[in-house]
């Protein structure tokens, strides 16, 4: 597989591009002061840049069990896009959801650049390079709702210093949003064209840099400029982005002011919903598999409706926004059961009734298809 003619021109930009990346000051361990807030120089470097690496936040031997279970997962995928068993006959996993939660892409296609899916928010379409011959017709590259697949995602989505992180950042009343993993395997991995998260508050009067909330990408492998998400700094507080203009100004896809989040494994990074940021198709020979998930200011949920990109357009109440911070609570369940020495973290909108979400098999039942409920702004 390669970029063709244009080859040369893209390893000599990851290697600029991480160049850049390294000289930002914007990674390190996650600290914070002794009242428990956020440490003063992560807050500023989160606000000035739009990204933030935290690194080795999950121990080898938590990263062990992910990697487990993750290829166990793998082998549970259906083998097409029109199947519902997987390779060894049997039912695949998530065929019987009534959620659309696999996504599918031809190998190192662009499937949402320059379309009006998600709403048109990718609106130029990145290079897709060739690919091998011998590559399968598609590739599952995108999953939302893995919560109720997966016991090690719902446990490091209950890692108490990154809850902390939500707190912090959203208030102690934060709200999730969806949940899944990305994957890009070498020769394979699709691109992620240019885009902003986020349709609903862009002309809200009451919009700041944190309106549309974050993502946590968690690296189960190394996140590298040829496999890795690629951010423009700063964009998170420049409002809605031309991103046509800038492209053709630009001459290419390749931004020159963007940088890449490289990462190791076990590293976190926390980025901006709002920040400009995409992801090239994969020709490295490096894996990424990431689980991305992210929080909300509840202000910015309580009744707006939804974009309605994740889960289904509604009004998001009071009673949604409770249903769906359940798997908060379970998620702190099942890794206090996991991890019991560990100071578990305290979700303050539903610690009184903490003891309604234990984690256990009817729980598993409770959150069946949940993304249903995933609330997109």
């Amino acid at each position: 597989m390669s970029y063709g003619s244009e080859e040369i021109e893209m390893k000599n930009y990851l290697k600029a591009g991480e160049e850049r990346a390294l000289k930002l000051s914007n990674r390190g361990p996650l600290r914070f002061n002794k009242d428990g807030t956020l440490h003063k120089e992560i807050i500023a470097s989160y606000s000035e840049n739009g990204f933030y690496i935290f690194e080795k936040v999950f121990s080898d031997d938590e990263l062990n069990d992910w990697e487990k279970d993750y290829l166990e997962i793998l082998e549970r995928f259906p083998v097409s896009r029109t199947s519902k068993f997987d390779k060894k006959g049997r039912l695949a996993i998530a065929s019987d959801c009534k959620a659309n939660i696999l996504y599918w892409s031809k190998p190192l296609a662009d499937p949402f650049g320059g379309t009006n899916l998600a709403n048109g928010r990718h609106p130029v379409k990145m290079i897709e390079p060739k690919p091998n011959e011998d590559v399968p017709d598609e590739i599952i590259y995108l999953t939302q709702g893995f919560l109720q697949f997966s016991d090690t995602f719902l446990r490091a989505y209950g890692h108490p210093l990154l809850l902390k992180v939500a707190e912090n950042i959203n208030g102690e009343d934060f709200v999730p949003f969806t949940e899944g993993y990305f994957i890009k395997d070498p020769g394979l991995g699709a691109s992620v064209a240019w885009h902003q998260d986020g349709t609903t508050h862009w002309d809200n009067p009451n919009w700041d840099q944190y309106t549309h909330g974050f993502n946590f990408m968690a690296q189960l492998y190394k996140s590298t400029p040829g496999n890795g998400v690629w951010v423009v700094p700063g964009t998170h507080r420049l409002g809605k982005v031309d991103i046509k203009k800038r492209v053709k100004e630009a001459g290419t896809e390749r931004l020159p002011d963007a940088v890449p989040i490289v990462c190791g494994p076990g590293d976190v990074a926390i980025t901006n919903r709002q920040a400009l940021h995409g992801s090239f198709a994969n020709t490295s020979s490096d894996r990424r598999v990431t689980i991305n998930y992210g929080f909300h200011k509840r202000s910015s949920v309580l009744n707006v409706l939804g974009g309605g990109l994740h889960g289904r357009p509604r009004v998001y109440d009071e009673k949604h926004i409770i249903e769906r911070s359940r798997l908060i609570q379970y998620a702190i369940s099942a890794r206090s059961q996991k991890y019991p020495n560990e100071i578990p973290y305290i979700y303050k909108p539903l610690e009184r009734d903490k003891n309604k979400y234990i984690w256990n098999d009817q729980a598993r039942k409770d959150i069946r298809d949940y993304s249903l409920m995933d609330m997109s702004i």
